[in-house]
């Protein structure tokens, strides 16, 4: 028999319980995680759950003073704790109610269930948070266990005419998880974490059939027990679901090697209004027709609730290994990654950082406690910025990582450094690049800390092809700053970017900005005006809407123009046969 079958491999039971028990209802990740200065006025951050945690960062104060213009004395704290006063009472539809306690499945109408399920992460959401207002939000919580109880959840939706929003792990950066303020009737929040299930593995296809609300950090520890893995790595998978990967069309790190979302999934099922759809086989390619899976993939949370998926899995690689590229500028970086991409020998990831994210990352680096190994990183800078005439304020990063059979990983990496060096590269050890994955799951927690001393910051993302990387790149961060200052920014902002992924045609481009905002009434409104005008810019220079963050809310005035009104004509056709009465009801993409 190929098929494991796999019930007992039950993330709920297991030691990551992600849960608003152990969240923050109010910034980003871990309650007992974060970045603060001590009494020494020295960065540190908490917890135990990272290998930076404990750590002081002595250069980061200096890089926040001097980028920002903040001063440690003037802070802008985060209310505390919620309360209930803040938030308007639960509309019920009591024959719904009624009906949902008959079935046995869980439901809550507490005030912080019901705000913990009601945003994402924009920096609006927890902005507005941490001051203690809160806007529309569900009215009940709903958990189901399995598929079953989820399609009686739909059935009940649809004969009392409940709106639902279903709810994966909670990371949404699009507005995807604000409840429309002009939706009258009662909100469903359809929480998934129950439904954290690996069903089966099938080692001979390697193959796996998983519910839908498993979070990425659980699935892959729970195959990587039966000596496998699905490669799938976005940067919020501690958080993130499965479902929600489905839904938002999502894309991990290490898409050279295993693939994005679409092209690891294999089925999945989705309970609609109209009733369940899913293939009927499992074979790994059809001519059938359009893909109905492209329908299911970006829906996000339009059209039902996906609540299994049956995924491509990989035995776990034999050798791993980071590394590291400095270039003396960006342009030069990007015109490796280029060839790379051309003669299609990329790594499972590479990621380009520009020089301000380059002094960024320098300023989280931990106290040394070697006086050897401080002497060794300036020696490395020396030899970077003096002997090779390296320019401290204009080279850049390249961070690698292979994997593989240790042979092919060993000569992989050698055709990349000679690329490398072609385009003036250097390479820049192994503890840089490993230090700049690790930072991945650790930046989020800095926008709290931001928030705490009057800056606020958002990351987000395009695709855009080869020819017009650099342009892209250079004139969205020139229009964020010039848009800060036409706004009233009184400090100069940080605009940054970095490639984060590359294919045959092209590349994601990942844009960060953050500014000061003393001084500015409503700072909110500012900072969304630059990111509007940020995001008219990348469309203008030739770069995607999304990469793979998806629309929800906050990009979808631009879907028209992003697939024709043609093509809005056909995703508003699919809505209307699929939800006619618009039960999922979170107004996303249309």
């Amino acid at each position: 028999i190929n098929v494991k079958y796999l019930n007992v491999f039950d993330a709920k039971w297991l030691s990551a319980e992600v849960g608003q028990e152990i969240m923050k209802w109010n910034g980003w990740g871990y309650s007992d995680t974060k970045f603060l200065f001590n009494k020494k006025g020295q960065a540190e951050f908490t917890g135990k759950r990272y290998k930076l945690s404990g750590m002081i960062m002595p250069a980061l104060k200096d890089w926040l003073e001097d980028t920002f213009g903040t001063n440690l004395q003037h802070k802008s704290p985060a209310t505390p704790i919620l309360t209930s006063s803040a938030v308007q009472p639960p509309t019920l539809n009591e024959a719904f109610v009624e009906e949902l306690k008959s079935t046995g499945i869980p439901f809550s109408h507490d005030a912080e269930d019901r705000v913990f399920r009601a945003h994402g992460h924009c920096l609006h959401e927890i902005f507005a948070l941490r001051e203690g207002k809160v806007g529309r939000v569900p009215d009940l919580v709903v958990w189901p266990n399995c598929h079953n109880d989820v399609v009686r959840i739909v059935e009940l939706a649809c004969k009392h005419n409940v709106c639902l929003i279903p709810y994966g792990g909670g990371t949404s950066v699009s507005s995807g998880l604000e409840c429309p303020p002009e939706e009258t009737r009662s909100i469903v929040s359809l929480d998934t974490s129950q439904m954290s299930r690996i069903l089966w593995i099938d080692e001979k296809n390697l193959t796996a059939h998983m519910e839908a609300g498993i979070v990425g950090q659980d699935l892959e520890r729970l195959l990587n027990e039966s000596g496998y893995c699905t490669g799938h790595e976005p940067d919020s998978m501690e958080f993130s679901s499965l479902g929600g990967w489905v839904a938002t069309r999502a894309s991990g790190m290490k898409k050279n090697i295993y693939g994005n979302i679409e092209d690891l999934v294999i089925r999945v099922k989705m309970v609609t209004p109209q009733g369940v759809i899913e293939k009927s086989c499992l074979g790994p390619r059809m001519s059938t027709g359009p893909d109905i899976h492209h329908f299911i993939m970006g829906s996000e949370g339009t059209l039902g609730v996906v609540t299994e998926v049956t995924m491509k899995i990989r035995p776990m690689p034999e050798y791993q290994k980071y590394g590291s590229v400095v270039f003396p500028n960006f342009e030069q970086g990007v015109a490796c990654l280029r060839e790379v991409a051309k003669q299609r020998c990329a790594p499972a990831s590479i990621r380009l950082m520009d020089n301000e994210q380059f002094k960024f990352g320098h300023a989280l680096k931990p106290q040394v406690s070697s006086m050897f190994t401080s002497f060794l990183d300036g020696l490395k800078t020396f030899y970077i910025t003096k002997f090779k005439g390296f320019d401290p304020n204009c080279l850049c990063v390249a961070t690698l990582l292979f994997e593989g059979h240790r042979e092919k990983v060993l000569q992989h990496e050698k055709q990349v450094y000679d690329i490398a060096a072609q385009f003036g590269g250097l390479a820049a050890g192994e503890d840089n690049g490993q230090r700049g994955y690790m930072l991945t799951f650790v930046i989020a927690y800095l926008r709290d800390l931001g928030m705490d001393y009057y800056v606020i910051g958002e990351s987000f993302e395009t695709s855009v092809p080869w020819d017009r990387v650099l342009d892209i790149c250079r004139n969205v961060k020139l229009r964020i700053i010039q848009e800060c200052k036409d706004k009233g920014v009184q400090f100069q902002p940080l605009a940054s970017c970095r490639a984060t992924q590359t294919y045959d045609s092209g590349a994601c481009v990942y844009f960060y900005f953050a500014f000061n905002y003393r001084g500015l009434s409503d700072p909110v409104h500012v900072f969304e005006e630059v990111e509007h005008a940020a995001r008219e810019e990348i469309l203008a220079n030739g770069g995607s809407l999304s990469h793979h963050h998806g629309v929800g809310k906050l990009r979808k005035e631009w879907m028209r123009e992003a697939v024709s009104n043609v093509g809005m004509g056909m995703l508003k056709s699919v809505k209307d046969y699929v939800d006619p009465n618009n039960i999922f009801g979170n107004r996303n993409l249309l």
